[in-house]
C-alpha cells in the first residue's frame, strides 16, 4: 500500500472516531491523482467502517459497564431508537455527529455484528462512491 493511501485509511479510521475530522479531502486529492476510483473509495471504505467498529465496540461495552437509574434510562432510549429504525439506520453512520450517534446506539443496543457491517459498509461506501465520482468527473 502506498503512503497516499495509508494516509487515506487513516484518516478515515479517525474521521468515523468521535474526533471533529473530514476524510472526505482526503480521498478527494487521492482520487484526482490516479486513474480509478476503485481502490481509493475501497481504502476509505474499509478505514471508515473499521473506525465505526471501534465506536461500536466501545458503546457495547459501556452499555455492559453502565450502572444507575439515569445512565440505564439513556441506553434504553438508544436501543429502542435503534428497535424503531433497525439496522438500515446505518445507512446514515457516514452523516458528521448523526452517524456517531447512530453507531454508537447500535452498538449500546447490542446489535448483530453482520447486519451492523453490512449496513454500516453500505452507507459508507455509497458516500465514498458518489464523492469520488464528482471528483473524478469534474476533473476530467
Amino acid at each position: 500500500m502506498t503512503v497516499d493511501l495509508a494516509t487515506l485509511f487513516l484518516w478515515s479510521f479517525l474521521a468515523a472516531t468521535i474526533l471533529p475530522l473530514g476524510s472526505e479531502p482526503a480521498l478527494a486529492a487521492i482520487v484526482h491523482g490516479r486513474e480509478t476510483v476503485v481502490l481509493p473509495v475501497t481504502v476509505a471504505t474499509l478505514g471508515n467502517y473499521l473506525g465505526a467498529c471501534t465506536t461500536y465496540a466501545l458503546a457495547m461495552t459501556v452499555s455492559r459497564a453502565v450502572k444507575g437509574e439515569r445512565a440505564l434510562r439513556r441506553m434504553e432510549r438508544a436501543s429502542a431508537l435503534v428497535r424503531r429504525y433497525g439496522a438500515p439506520a446505518l445507512l446514515l453512520s457516514w452523516v458528521p455527529l448523526l452517524g456517531d450517534a447512530i453507531v454508537a446506539a447500535a452498538g449500546a443496543a447490542r446489535m448483530h455484528v453482520l447486519p451492523f457491517s453490512l449496513w454500516t459498509i453500505a452507507g459508507k461506501a455509497a458516500r465514498y462512491t458518489v464523492l469520488a465520482l464528482i471528483v473524478d468527473w469534474s476533473f476530467r
